[in-house]
């Protein structure tokens, strides 16, 4: 356990520090934006593209499991759909986003770091395929679900931005780059590798800190019927549902099935939030599920790490 602890302390940690500087330092949120591009545009870019040009394109091609992965995605963003539905009465508007709270983990800012940490490098590339498969699958059926509650534009409008929206996140290019890269064989110059090298280190440090600042900056008014059922979704079932979906369509290779599983346990994505308020609807829950999510994610993504690492999580 000891060991797991000095895992998680540091991922965790970082997210503590950001939360408290959040919350002593009286500084702009405004501050935050040059950090967020580097993120999303430099450091995380360049570990997804760094991931993928190492795998074989052989292991890259795995349809079985990208449809259990994005299905056990759809799956829990239906359950916490219904659970908004049931526990705080949401329109279907507001359902959409609460399905996003319940599908959409931090893949992101947390996934890469963290998988690599817990399961070396073997559980880079199912990874850096999971953040592709969901982003693309709940990107695209958000849009479309806001579209049908009677929000005045053309449906090509919508179907427009929702491609402009997959096609140019920066993540979804640099991993599918990557992926070419590996394809082709392409080899690059030791200096291009090493800058690549420099820029991925600082991907998970950089992630976990503003990860807790902007938690920290987030409102946290009353806590709505609905959040603790649609955040136990994201961190108790959606779990169990991927863990279901790896043995039935497996067998995977055991790093990919146990990362999988890892992925699935991450708290709400910082997105949903962010897509709430893009959409001005659900703004305030969104924030109170990515807060609670992400505080109560200590104790169960710990567990996870703890079943990982102690080997109770095992697949054939």
């Amino acid at each position: 356990m000891v060991d797991i602890l000095n895992l998680a302390l540091p991922y965790f940690g970082l997210i503590f520090i950001g939360f408290a500087c959040g919350k002593s330092k009286n500084l702009p949120e405004a501050g935050l934006d040059w950090m967020n591009f580097f993120l999303l545009y430099v450091s995380l870019p360049a570990l997804l593209f760094g991931i993928m040009s190492k795998t074989p394109f052989a292991e890259l091609n795995n349809p079985p499991f990208l449809v259990a992965t994005t299905l056990g995605t759809a799956s829990a963003f239906v359950l916490a759909m219904f659970a908004g539905r049931l526990l705080g009465r949401l329109s279907l508007r507001e359902m959409a986003l609460a399905g996003l709270s319940g599908g959409y983990g931090n893949i992101g800012y947390m996934g890469p770091g963290l998988a690599l940490a817990v399961l070396g490098a073997k559980a880079a590339a199912p990874t850096a395929l999971i953040f592709c498969c969901d982003s693309i699958f709940l990107f695209s059926i958000v849009p479309l679900l806001i579209a049908f509650t009677g929000e005045r534009r053309p449906m090509r409008h919508t179907v427009a931005i929702m491609l402009r929206q997959i096609v140019l996140n920066p993540l979804i290019m640099s991993a599918c780059a990557g992926a070419l890269a590996a394809a082709l064989h392409l080899d690059f110059p030791v200096a291009i590798m090493n800058t690549l090298a420099f820029l991925q280190n600082a991907a998970a440090p950089v992630a976990l800190f503003v990860l807790g600042v902007t938690v920290a900056l987030r409102p946290s008014g009353r806590i709505p019927w609905e959040v603790p059922g649609i955040v136990a979704v994201k961190l108790l079932i959606h779990p169990l549902i991927v863990f279901a979906l790896m043995l039935l369509f497996g067998p995977f290779p055991p790093e990919w099935a146990v990362t999988a599983v890892l992925m699935a346990s991450l708290p709400p994505a910082l997105n949903v939030f962010v897509i709430a308020r893009q959409f001005d609807t659900w703004v305030e829950p969104a924030s109170v599920a990515v807060l609670i999510g992400t505080f109560t994610s200590v104790i169960t993504l710990t567990s996870v790490m703890w079943l990982i690492k102690s080997g109770q999580l095992a697949f054939p």
